[in-house]
């Protein structure tokens, strides 16, 4: 097995996330002086084991093996979310670098923007050629409404090349991730192989109802979008587990109404929903079913319903030989206290699964926190999964 240096792998993880440092986590949104900061951070760090380092016109990081093939890429994200947590994203980053410490062919990535300050995956999507730059110039920043544009040139990245990636350099994509959730903590397990990571479907639900007073109006007489609206979700968590899977996920994250004002009968309603699973035909069902039950509340309310589908992300499925190569590193160094498991996040892994065979190991969160600055995981976890990916990357290397 290749000889990871564990020790230091912890120690740069621990410097990094001075960078930013904010309570116990970090603070470093995409493109802001601490993001950028911690990209020339990794640079430096990637010049140090022989790396050969760049960063592209959208912020991408690549540090490159300068020796032959067949290599692996391997990372995730530097960026983390307003006041968020240490691991998210950088355990990826700094888990490659430490492989090609240990000598392993590896290119190191580090992903611009898969927290989605700017946009849907920004720098993976731009590494496999899914960013076009009309959608440049037309992103902005999810909160502020900041152009995509000014904040590459405040970064200091106006004019650089996007770079895009060869497909022929690489055997596959290996990413370490922490679990953002529950199930390996409360399993008492140490690691999860990850057997694919979901797919989402986003949709917008639309209620037309007749804007009215609310104390002239009688409920006989009434066409209230609020109160279809709530029907449309309640009717949702009362059929949806006849039709699920086992991990299947739903969640409807912003509610809208017009006029919204405490005197008037909503005339309209807004809701984007979403949900995720990692079979499609599960994913299938929950979609005619969420059209029936649309209908259903459209005719017994008496409003006008639609469902416009916002976005649909396919599920990215581990690689067959990466994943067995992952299960048997599990099984030598964890034996008993791992599982496999699907992804419910959305990873970079996911695009590089359009062009690389890909793989994805989980490391336990403590309580399940993440995008928090209480995040945090065991340090004798996170060696072993340094340990397990390792012996993983080294065996499908061979193969």
């Amino acid at each position: 097995m290749a000889d990871v240096d564990t020790a230091r792998f912890l120690a740069d993880l621990h410097e990094l996330r001075q960078i930013g440092k904010f309570k116990t986590g970090v603070h470093r949104p995409t493109y802001t002086k601490e993001d950028m900061q911690s990209r020339h951070w990794l640079m430096d760090r990637l010049r140090e084991v022989g790396l050969t380092p760049s960063m592209d016109g959208i912020g991408n990081v690549i540090g490159r093996h300068p020796g032959p093939g067949p290599h692996l890429l391997v990372g995730s994200h530097l960026e983390t979310q307003n006041e968020a947590g240490w691991l998210d994203g950088a355990l990826g980053v700094l888990a490659g670098l430490a492989l090609a410490r240990a000598g392993l062919p590896v290119d190191v990535v580090a992903f611009a923007d898969e927290e989605g300050h700017y946009g849907t995956f920004l720098g993976s999507r731009s590494l496999i050629g899914d960013v076009t730059e009309a959608q440049m110039d037309a992103a902005k920043h999810n909160m502020t409404g900041k152009p995509l544009r000014e904040a590459l040139r405040e970064a200091g990245l106006e004019g650089l090349p996007r770079e895009r990636l060869d497909p022929s350099r690489y055997k596959g994509f290996f990413e370490l991730h922490i679990e953002q959730g529950t199930q390996l903590e409360n399993a008492g397990l140490r690691s999860g192989v990850v057997t694919g990571i979901v797919g989402i479907r986003y949709f917008k639900i639309t209620i037309i109802g007749q804007q009215d007073h609310t104390g002239g109006t009688t409920m006989a007489e009434r066409k209230d979008a609020a109160v279809a609206a709530m029907r449309v979700l309640s009717l949702i968590d009362e059929r949806f587990p006849m039709h699920i899977g086992e991990r299947t996920v739903w969640t409807c994250g912003r509610i809208t109404l017009e006029p919204n004002a405490p005197h008037i009968i909503p005339g309209k309603a807004e809701l984007v929903f979403q949900f995720r699973d990692i079979s499609e035909e599960v994913m299938d069902r929950l979609e005619n079913l969420l059209h029936r039950i649309v209908q259903e509340v459209g005719r017994r309310d008496r409003c006008t319903l639609s469902v416009e589908c916002l976005n649909r992300s396919p599920p990215a499925l581990a690689h067959p030989a990466m994943h067995e190569a992952l299960r048997q590193a599990a099984t030598k160094h964890a034996n008993g206290q791992w599982q496999p498991m699907p992804s419910g996040a959305i990873h970079d892994a996911q695009l590089m699964a359009k062009i690389l065979p890909t793989a994805m190991l989980f490391t336990p969160s403590i309580g399940g926190i993440s995008h928090h600055w209480a995040e945090d995981t065991k340090e004798e976890d996170l060696t072993l999964a340094l340990r397990i990916l390792a012996d993983a990357a080294e065996s499908y290397l061979r193969q």
